[in-house]
């Protein structure tokens, strides 16, 4: 059956159907994008100002932050339009461009943080070594093994969802296109299909998750012979990282490593992976860090000096 004379667009229940919560979800998103964007671009625009893009770790977080910017856009604006839409519609090709595009900077997100616990964990178990281990060719290398990790786990995702036939019901349970809510739409056999997903989706991000978690805890057994103070750095530093990894993959680790299936709660734990940890990001990798809070304070303070005298 040719799915494109059945279902040509789908339409979205979104995460209320109370107009009074949809507003004060809309307020709260809109204060949530707001702030993704202030913090981010303001970390890109204060490591690639100053000296700062020179170290890989930040040359990631850098990267990081991109990526956050990119893998948010593609579910908040169209969230926060429906909101205050009385009918919440998407054509079947903007679906399939939201699931590659959601999957695509969500892999390269997975992955960039892999290379941020690598980073960490070559400068404090490795640090004689480390100029040499992260070389700016190995940093690039690893950034293009993230994009073109993100990009296969995406187009996985795509291809096990194009070619299902829909013929029948086209309300998406959820406020933007993910698999698992097309899966249940389909009107054909995709236990397969499921199964596929989970060895996608689900068990990247459980594989990711022990492998981040062991990396950190290696990390800080391995702290606990160096100085009082090289132990707090590590132990700020690997915090902070830590505090991420688990808002972005608790969530995703809930939706994504069970059978095919959707429930209710699930469009109340995307939105930690999908807005509230890119929003965390900034303040975390900014707040509690030393040279990210001095390289503010050069770059937008040398700014605002310019200004006066131009003035």
């Amino acid at each position: 059956m040719d799915k494109s004379n059945n279902i040509t667009v789908f339409i979205l229940l979104g995460l209320s159907q109370n107009k009074n919560t949809e507003i004060l979800c809309f307020v709260f998103f809109l204060f949530c994008y707001i702030a993704i964007w202030m913090g981010n671009v303001l970390i890109m625009i204060s490591i690639t100002g100053t000296q700062l893009i020179e170290q890989p770790m930040y040359f990631f977080l850098n990267y990081l932050s991109l990526s956050d910017l990119c893998y948010t856009s593609t579910v908040t604006p169209k969230l926060m339009t429906d909101l205050l839409a009385e009918r919440k519609v998407i054509s079947y090709n903007n679906c399939m461009i939201q699931l590659f595009t959601t999957h695509l900077f969500g892999g390269i997100e997975i992955f960039i943080l892999t290379g941020m616990a690598y980073d960490r964990y070559v400068a404090i178990c490795r640090p004689l070594h480390y100029t040499v281990i992260m070389s700016r060719h190995r940093c690039n290398l690893i950034i293009i093994t993230c994009c073109t990790g993100g990009f296969v786990h995406s187009a996985c995702q795509l291809f096990l969802t194009i070619f299902l036939p829909f013929c029948g019901p086209n309300e998406i349970d959820h406020y933007f296109c993910d698999v698992y809510p097309l899966l249940k739409l389909a009107c054909s056999n995709t236990h397969i299909i499921g199964l596929l997903v989970i060895a996608n989706s689900g068990l990247i991000a459980l594989v990711t998750f022990v492998v981040l978690i062991f990396s950190y805890f290696f990390i800080l057994y391995t702290v606990r012979a160096f100085s009082a103070e090289s132990r707090s750095k590590a132990l700020s530093t690997c915090s902070s990282h830590l505090t991420i990894v688990v808002l972005f993959f608790a969530p995703a680790l809930f939706i994504y490593i069970r059978p095919a299936t959707t429930f209710p709660e699930d469009k109340v734990f995307a939105p930690f992976y999908t807005i509230i940890a890119p929003m965390f990001n900034p303040l975390i990798y900014t707040l509690r860090n030393t040279e990210m809070k001095n390289a503010l304070r050069k770059v937008w303070g040398h700014q605002g000096l310019l200004k006066v005298k131009l003035i």
